[in-house]
């Protein structure tokens, strides 16, 4: 059988840098104490430094499961409107989770940043249970449509290569 992974090009990365400015939620899966799977949706932004972060509150299963076990998985990328869903790109990153004490720096640097691309988090982004998780990506597969599978670095997935 042929390797239906192609090599990583430029189109590659640039398809998939788009898809993850352009999210603005995603599909998390973590593991629970037992090791069953949970996908759950998530609000999805990039911080400054084009890592993928989400503001989530502590009470959430998926918060939760983080907290005793930083492993996951992220998906963005949406079907359009026309059209079969499974032809329409979209990237998986795989990698850990790390909070970010909501009374830090770092947090309220975040919270400047993401207000911009989320003003709607202003309603909850003060709350005490809430605050943001940045991802740490060990590396990104990117479905581009039919026929269209690459593997992606993190220097493949930066912005500013």
């Amino acid at each position: 059988m042929t390797n239906p992974i192609r090599p990583t090009d430029e189109d590659a990365r640039a398809l998939a840098q788009a898809l993850m400015t352009e999210a603005r939620f995603a599909a998390l899966a973590t593991l629970d104490t037992e090791g069953c799977p949970l996908v759950t949706r998530i609000a999805f932004g990039l911080c400054p430094a084009d890592q993928p972060i989400s503001l989530m509150s502590s009470l959430a299963q998926h918060s939760q499961n983080l907290r005793i076990n930083p492993a996951c998985s992220l998906l963005v990328g949406e079907p359009g409107p026309k059209g079969d869903p499974l032809t329409h790109p979209r990237l998986s990153l795989v990698g850990t989770a790390r909070p970010v004490d909501n009374q830090s720096l770092e947090h309220a640097e975040l919270a400047t940043h993401y207000l911009r691309s989320h003003p709607k988090s202003k309603l909850y982004i003060g709350f005490g249970d809430f605050s943001f998780v940045r991802f740490s990506v060990r590396l990104g597969n990117l479905n581009g449509g039919f026929g269209k599978a690459f593997n992606l670095t993190p220097d493949d997935l930066a912005q500013s290569r």
